[in-house]
């Protein structure tokens, strides 16, 4: 049997035995995450998944895509690939889960100018880990080579991601009323939004400076603190709904509070945080510091410390807050409901 090989086709910088030797390295990866339902395995057309439906009156699917965004030019000055790929499963995964969705499945995309086997499993290491740390399986996903279009050492990454909730369980914010406790969950630093600003604060492209150790960072540089993956959220929230009710869930992305806490906030509500409460790791005050950059502008850019925030009822937030802990979070109370519309920090 002849084996698929093109000289053409590699003289023109696309070698498909390189794709192949990809698929072999990452099978350990993907097997890694593989959960009840998924059927078939990797190299498949499509990836198929069968849900377990089992006590849900009204199951609906909820799905999120998104990438890893301009954070992946540290990860090309870094040369270090085996954690973007968390990067890229949390900014889907916990998008889904502020619905009150499970995450079930998951697919990777990665564009690179030419394909490093090596370097691509790296890559997917990152994205089973993540897949693993959200209880989902990695079913399927593409490598385009693509020379000409992007440079040798450089690629994209973006993903998708898959989940059900019972319909009478979903989380939509349409509960939440004025007195509501506002809990926030810690984010492990700046995730992975906001990073075309944090580039041009630091000179990522040309100073050697992000580079070297910094006290402030207990020795670690800049640009190693950057490359901190994102945090998943999605097995404590899971299990503090399954004990109370969780009205509305913000993952703070790009817009930061002003833009994200107001998605889970009706119409007539909004949000007063205590300023004091924040705890906002080092790397923010450098990054604000080397743009002198005005307190608001960070606050509506950067998570600062907080990657999500979940909405109780006042009498609910101990009992919440002692179950997040049970689950590893050092959550604490970041505000309340208010009566006046959009975002107050004070």
């Amino acid at each position: 049997m002849e084996k698929s090989y093109s000289e053409s086709y590699k003289a023109a910088g696309v070698d498909i035995t390189a794709g192949y030797k990809s698929v072999e390295l990452i099978k350990s990866h993907v097997a890694r995450t593989r959960i009840p339902g998924v059927l078939g395995a990797i190299g498949s057309f499509g990836g198929i998944f069968e849900p377990d439906l089992t006590g849900m009156a009204r199951p609906v699917l909820v799905s999120g895509t998104d990438g890893v965004g301009t954070k992946l030019r540290l990860a090309f000055l870094l040369d270090k690939h085996d954690t973007v790929g968390v990067d890229c499963v949390a900014m889907c995964v916990n998008d889904v889960i502020c619905c009150g969705a499970k995450p079930l499945y998951f697919l990777d995309y990665i564009a690179c100018g030419k394909n490093v086997p090596e370097r691509i499993a790296d890559i997917v290491k990152g994205v089973a880990d993540g897949c693993v740390q959200a209880g989902c399986a990695l079913v399927g996903g593409e490598t385009a080579e693509m020379p000409g279009f992007y440079p040798e050492d450089e690629y994209d990454l973006a993903g998708y991601c898959t989940g059900v909730a019972d319909r009478e369980k979903l989380i939509d914010g349409s509960t939440v009323k004025k007195g509501d406790a506002l809990i926030a969950l810690p984010s492990s630093g700046v995730h992975s939004n906001g990073f075309s600003l944090v580039r041009r604060v630091f000179d990522i492209e040309n100073s050697r400076d992000a580079f070297a150790p910094c006290g402030a960072l207990d020795g670690k540089s800049v640009a190693e603190t950057l490359l901190t993956p994102t945090r998943i959220y999605v097995k404590p929230v899971l299990a503090l709904m399954e004990q109370v009710s969780v009205k509305a869930v913000s993952h703070i992305t790009g817009g930061g509070f002003y833009e994200n806490i107001p998605r889970a906030v009706p119409a007539g509500l909004g949000v007063r945080i205590d300023r004091k409460a924040v705890r906002t790791p080092v790397i923010f005050d450098l990054i604000r510091e080397a743009g002198r950059i005005p307190e608001r502008d960070m606050f509506n850019t950067f998570n600062m410390g907080v990657g999500m925030t979940l909405t109780v009822a006042p009498e609910d937030a101990d009992r919440a807050l002692a179950i997040l802990a049970e689950q590893g979070e050092d959550a604490y109370l970041l505000g309340e409901i208010t009566e006046q519309e959009g975002v107050v920090i004070e």
